[in-house]
């Protein structure tokens, strides 16, 4: 896909608006520029990153050999929880959504987001709500300890810790709703002229759809934990059963929200992967409208398929297959995904840079988290493995080798248009290797103690564990430390490095972005600019 600019050239000098452009302080607090803002998410996620990753370490320093070492019971469950949610709702949502203020304005030829100002409070919601999540462990009874999904009874028997999580939670589905509101608007009405949708990026296609997705569902999220709150403090009993309530309802309600999330932390991944191996197999994107077919697939089916995290709260035999089926029904568009991913490396001109590898990396073990999923979805083999940690393994391979690796990639291949300068490729290929390695030793264990019969979310276990519970221990602290590195590559090319190019990877796929000078100017797309890109 060539993209061409008008005559105008549409983009504004750094010189041009000096007097737009605040500086200190001011410049971040009140930001209304989608790139600062852009940069603050993702400079949040990074550091939810590091608070997420301290409590797994601690998680797996526990279990590094059976018997109780350094957390009590209680504590481990508040650290596995609190996990859950910072990286959730901390670390990967704010990081997708900092890639999509930072792009979708630059790959659509727009000026900056529709609500510049909304987009300002959205970002400046989540601080309160990390601060809350993470203060809760310094309350009388800590931090809640209900797991991530914040089940009943347990979440409505907890101390003021799980008070706090509900309110964060509540907090950062504000930002979320905000922020795809404004992802809808900005896509939908401020692309450049002759951009229709069938010619967008993929990531702005995968963004759309994950947009209405979270207008979609995190309002029953929001519905489920005020519930619980009434049921907390106000005498109500929707999920007590000596009032008449029903906690299996709670994870209805939860798994409604749930099973869209997921999906929402991995779409804009597959967006992320469909610019990057386009651009070092030099060859266009495969199937182009079936990619965007198949999103909106997997988005629509993410609605039908909740139940399967419930197959062992007593599910009658119909639903239970039918749940079966449909989650089954969902692996069909995103094996066409990685098809159309495989079809177009196949016989292209591959180069593999650090995007490139952690792209091939993500297709790798995101298929075989997939597998895994299919297994899963096995009523009766689900039955089995619940609760143990071969979901855990599941859920990692699809999460971190999932959303991270997509992550890490999509920060490769832009951070030389962010900065203007080139990142050490060296250090970029040690950080992929490490992180691969590592992640591999510590989650493919997980499948043999899950398997094996070793419960999750608990502190202490049985001999016969220890050995790959060790394992697993060392990857999580060689994985972990290897992010120090991110953080070393990263800082290392802000402050300088070899100059990048307008067109940094030469690509001639994707947006507009690769037509603006390298570090993007502060404004850009003053002028509309004129998209003459081919049709797909």
């Amino acid at each position: 896909m060539s993209a061409v600019l008008g005559p105008q050239h549409g983009i504004a000098g750094h010189d041009d608006h000096a007097h737009d452009h605040p500086h200190g302080w001011r410049r971040w607090l009140f930001a209304t520029n989608h790139k600062d803002i852009g940069t603050m998410y993702l400079w949040f996620s990074f550091a939810m990153l590091f608070v997420g990753g301290f409590l797994a370490l601690g998680i797996r320093a526990e279990l590094f050999k059976p018997g109780l070492q350094i957390l009590n019971p209680e504590l481990f469950n508040q650290f596995t929880t609190m996990h859950g949610l910072i990286m959730v709702f901390g670390a990967i949502m704010p990081a997708f959504v900092g890639f999509a203020n930072w792009m979708i304005p630059l790959q659509i030829g727009a000026s900056d987001m529709a609500f510049a100002r909304m987009n300002n409070l959205s970002f400046w919601l989540l601080i309160p709500a990390a601060l809350l999540l993470v203060s809760s462990f310094f309350v009388p009874g800590g931090a809640t300890a209900a797991g991530w999904t914040l089940y009943a009874p347990l979440s409505t028997q907890m101390g003021v810790g799980m008070d706090m999580a509900i309110f964060a939670v509540h907090i950062l589905g504000a930002s979320s709703i905000m922020g795809s509101i404004n992802i809808i608007t900005t896509i939908l009405n401020m692309r450049a002229p002759g951009m229709t949708l069938m010619k967008m990026p993929m990531f702005v296609w995968t963004w759309l759809i994950t947009a209405y997705l979270l207008i979609a569902v995190m309002p029953v999220l929001a519905g489920a934990i005020t519930m619980m709150l009434t049921d907390r403090h106000f005498g109500t009993s929707f999920f007590n059963a000596a009032g008449g309530g029903d906690p299996v309802m709670y994870q209805h309600i939860f798994w409604f929200f749930g099973h869209p999330e997921v999906y929402i932390m991995i779409l804009p991944a597959f967006g992320i992967v469909s610019e990057i191996i386009p651009t070092f197999s030099r060859k266009r994107l495969f199937g182009y409208s079936s990619m965007v077919y198949a999103t909106a697939s997997i988005a629509i089916l993410s609605f039908v398929v909740w139940a399967h995290h419930m197959f062992t709260t007593g599910m009658p035999v119909a639903g239970q297959l039918f749940f079966m089926y449909a989650t089954m029904l969902i692996a069909v568009p995103t094996g066409v995904k990685i098809f159309n991913w495989l079809a177009t490396m196949w016989r292209g001109s591959m180069t593999f840079e650090t995007p490139m590898l952690f792209a091939i990396g993500f297709i790798f073990v995101f298929t075989m988290g997939g597998l895994t999923g299919i297994i899963l979805s096995v009523a009766p083999l689900d039955i089995q493995l619940h609760d143990t940690y071969y979901v855990v393994a599941h859920f990692h391979y699809v999460l971190v080798a999932g959303s991270l690796f997509a992550l890490f990639a999509g920060l490769y291949y832009w951070l030389p248009k962010w900065t203007g300068h080139m990142y050490d490729e060296t250090l970029g290929k040690w950080h992929f290797w490490m992180s691969m390695v590592f992640f591999n030793v510590t989650f493919f264990p997980m499948h043999f103690l899950g398997l094996a019969g070793m419960p999750r979310r608990y502190a202490d276990y049985n001999m016969q564990f220890a050995d790959f519970n060790a394992l697993a221990s060392v990857g999580a602290f060689g994985f972990g430390l290897t992010q120090l590195l991110l953080l070393y590559i990263i800082i290392k090319c802000i402050k300088g490095g070899p100059k990048s190019a307008d067109n940094t990877w030469e690509s001639d796929q994707g947006g507009l972005e690769w037509t603006v000078p390298s570090p993007a100017p502060f404004h850009t797309f003053e002028t509309p600019p004129t998209f003459k890109g081919q049709s797909h």
